[in-house]
């Protein structure tokens, strides 16, 4: 069975973003909360997102708070902040592990399939 993962880089400030809070929605016909996790002092969720069973293959969305984070280090310049919530849409296989980054900074972000 897969599962599926994720972590928060902080590019501006070059480490991980801890204290984010992390959303997983199942896209289908509607649009399912599935998980909710805030991440660590590495920029993880303490577990993963879906795995197992309960991971099955479809469309997620993965949000991440990021404004309240960049607001808390000082860093949000701009009032509303540019990238309050990054929005990451996925369509994976549920029986295998995908791991998605975000780099992210108050400007930009980018995600790939990880390890």
């Amino acid at each position: 069975m897969g599962r599926l993962t994720t972590h928060i880089l902080d590019t501006a400030h070059g480490g991980p973003a801890a204290k984010v809070d992390v959303r997983l929605f199942a896209i289908g016909t509607t649009r399912e909360l599935v998980a909710s996790a805030t991440t660590d002092d590495d920029g993880r969720t303490p577990c993963p997102l879906l795995e197992g069973e309960a991971f099955v293959t479809g469309t997620y969305e993965l949000e991440f708070d990021t404004g309240p984070y960049f607001r808390a280090r000082g860093a949000a310049l701009a009032d509303p902040v540019f990238l309050d919530t990054v929005v990451i849409r996925v369509a994976v296989n549920g029986a295998e592990h995908f791991h998605v980054p975000l780099l992210v900074s108050p400007w930009s972000y980018s995600t790939y399939r990880g390890s």
